[in-house]
């Protein structure tokens, strides 16, 4: 029962230390040094316990199993974890023929979100370029909202990492 014990601390430290890595990396990307600090900080301790171990008993390849499993599944965990967060934001780029761009456009408006729309020429004509800024986790909104109005309109998704000045949705404080 110790044993399986042991195995069971292993996978769960390294699902940990590598669900934190992952949330650590989009928190350097973000440009938010103090918290990557604090959460690098718990990850290699958290690391250093679980490959101590491993290498203390490499007679056992149970442990590495254990290792490389919590390895595996802290990358899956880290990765949903922060689809949960949604942190940051997002420039949503659409690309339409449809003369509906005005009611689009209008439509997000009134949803609370900036939109600034520029008209172009593409291989097939005239084209309408929304560039739409959001915060992710309202990017399932706003996606849904496009292809309510323009199936086929062509829509691209960049990450932001700085925004200054222009039109955000309000956020609602919850009370």
């Amino acid at each position: 029962m110790g044993h399986l014990i042991g195995y069971f601390l292993i996978f769960l430290a390294r699902v940990t230390d590598v669900s934190m890595a992952t949330i650590r990396t989009i928190m350097v990307v973000r440009g938010r040094k103090v918290t990557a600090a604090c959460i690098g900080l718990v990850e290699i301790v958290i690391y250093v316990l679980a490959i101590s171990r491993v290498l203390g008993n490499m007679d056992n390849p149970y442990n590495l199993i254990a290792y490389a499993l919590g390895f595996s599944t802290g990358n899956f965990v880290g990765i949903t974890i922060e689809e949960k967060m949604a942190i940051g934001s997002l420039i949503i780029q659409v690309v339409t023929k449809n003369n509906a761009n005005e009611e689009l456009s209008q439509h997000l408006r009134d949803k609370g979100y900036g939109v600034t729309c520029t008209e172009g020429f593409g291989r097939e004509g005239r084209i309408y370029v929304l560039n739409i800024v959001v915060d992710r986790k309202n990017f399932k909104e706003v996606e849904k909202i496009v292809s309510e109005f323009d199936k086929s309109a062509f829509t691209t998704v960049q990450d932001v990492r700085n925004i200054r000045g222009g039109y955000f949705k309000r956020r609602i404080k919850k009370k």
